[in-house]
């Protein structure tokens, strides 16, 4: 930089150039020549951030540990911050995920901009970073705190995609209920299903993982604010962290809280982890059924192609009129990411040594990569594929009439030996299992096709949707 384009601030290390008219300081600049590669801080964690900083300047004005001059400019500088959009919000917060793992630079950027936007907008206050925008907090618990908040928000928005999706299985479940198939187990011919039974299947799945998450998201209403350095508090006025929970759960709609232990708070991130693992679980469910769709749709000449999928692009530069399955394959990449996300968070989450965890940045990155690619897919899934399913009914009755495993009907009758030898004679022969069964002597035509139903072998009348 020319000497024209910088400007020269110094930090407890020394002298630093800094581009003239950025609002960042001089451990900012540091941070952004030091960590150069990897993704970018998410910006909801710098907006998490800006509410806790403003939380904090007015909950240390109420408690008499802050002037009140100085805490309503950080107030305004936060609140012209927070009314940008990304785009511009990103051009004052360019550090990477990849730094310090405790979250120390990001911390630092946003007490920078906050403090020199607000001298800008309040002259003669010399408001400072440390001193009176961090006032009584540390990185090692403003960090997990954000942590914290933007998880919550990531399930948020995720937990109405989850909802969405069973909706629209259960349009299709209530449409196909009595619709009979062959059912597989071990990839092989097994007896009757309907496709509205499999579907309900989905839906449980589906059900099951929103309440695990439902269940477990309270855990990140325990907030690590107040712990300060190392767990202690050191330099936290009393009753500022109660009232910083407090106004952070009007801004979130959640009942933060920060009567927890603190030691666990900056040194273990039990909440992020857990809660990773019940992401991980709806991934592999998530994948079970869009692996499911699209089996049951390959084809259309030689394969299953019980099903009809959407045709939402072309599906080959080569071959014309191909349709491929795009939305379940979306799906299981995205399942691949959240398996290795699970991963790096399991092995982050390990990491605490002593007073605190070092793997935090790229613990909640990874977290908050998981829930924005399963809310995008999920209802991309929703939308573009089952809502535009069909069943192709012809195919499912030729298969059905084909499978040797209706047999299974006849063993209460005529016993497993017996039905068993009539299923490997029609299989080696070629024949129908009809023409096999009445072959056997076994069975009677007029008991082959009393006994040989196949909506009575789902025991559909014993099962409901809501089941």
């Amino acid at each position: 930089m020319s000497e024209e384009e910088y400007r020269i601030e110094s930090d407890t290390i020394g002298p630093v150039k800094i581009p003239k008219d950025a609002l960042w300081g001089p451990q900012t600049e540091r941070s952004r020549n030091n960590f150069p590669s990897g993704e970018l801080m998410p910006l909801a964690v710098i907006r998490a951030f800006l509410n806790l900083k403003k939380a904090a300047a007015q909950s240390n004005v109420e408690v008499g540990d802050e002037p009140k001059e100085k805490g309503a400019a950080i107030e305004d500088a936060v609140d012209q911050l927070l009314s940008l959009s990304d785009e511009e919000l990103r051009k004052d917060f360019p550090l990477r995920v990849l730094q310090t793992g405790s979250g120390t630079q990001s911390n630092m950027n946003v007490n920078e901009v906050v403090a020199n936007l607000a001298n800008q907008l309040h002259h003669g206050l010399d408001i400072l970073p440390n001193d009176d925008v961090n006032r009584g907090q540390s990185s090692n618990d403003t960090y997990p705190t954000a942590m914290n908040i933007v998880a919550v928000e990531a399930l948020d928005k995720l937990e109405p995609a989850i909802e969405h999706l069973i909706a629209e299985l259960k349009v299709k479940q209530n449409k196909y209920w009595k619709t009979v198939k062959v059912g597989r187990t071990h990839l092989q011919d097994a007896t009757p299903v309907t496709f509205g039974q499999e579907l309900s299947g989905y839906i449980s799945a589906l059900k099951h993982d929103l309440a695990y998450l439902q269940e477990l998201k309270p855990t990140l209403y325990e907030l690590a604010i107040g712990g300060t350095a190392v767990g202690t508090g050191l330099n936290a006025a009393p009753g500022m962290t109660e009232k910083i929970a407090g106004k952070l759960s009007e801004v979130y709609g959640h009942e933060f809280k920060v009567k927890t232990n603190k030691f666990w708070g900056l040194a273990h991130h039990s909440g992020i982890n857990v809660i990773h693992g019940a992401l991980k679980t709806l991934a592999a469910d998530m994948f079970k059924i869009a692996q499911d769709v699209r089996f049951l749709a390959s084809g259309p000449r030689a394969g299953y192609h019980e099903l009809n999928i959407p045709a939402n692009e072309p599906g080959s530069s080569i071959m014309p009129g191909k349709v491929n399955p795009t939305q379940s394959e979306a799906v299981t990449m995205a399942a691949a990411k959240v398996f290795g996300n699970d991963t790096t968070i399991t092995f982050a989450a390990s990491q605490g040594n002593f007073e605190m965890n070092v793997f935090k940045t790229v613990m909640i990155s990874a977290f908050l990569d998981s829930c924005d690619i399963l809310t995008g897919t999920i209802t991309g899934f929703a939308d573009k594929m089952i809502a535009g399913l069909s069943v192709n009914s012809a195919r499912m009755d030729d298969l059905l009439e084909d499978s040797l495993m209706t047999v299974t009907a006849l063993s209460p009758h005529i016993g497993y030996h017996a039905a068993a030898t009539i299923a490997q004679t029609a299989d080696k022969e070629g024949t129908t299992l009809k023409e096999a069964a009445l072959k056997s002597g076994e069975v009677t035509e007029a008991q082959y096709d009393e006994w040989m139903d196949y909506m009575k072998m789902t025991n559909i009348d014993q099962t409901s949707p809501e089941e």
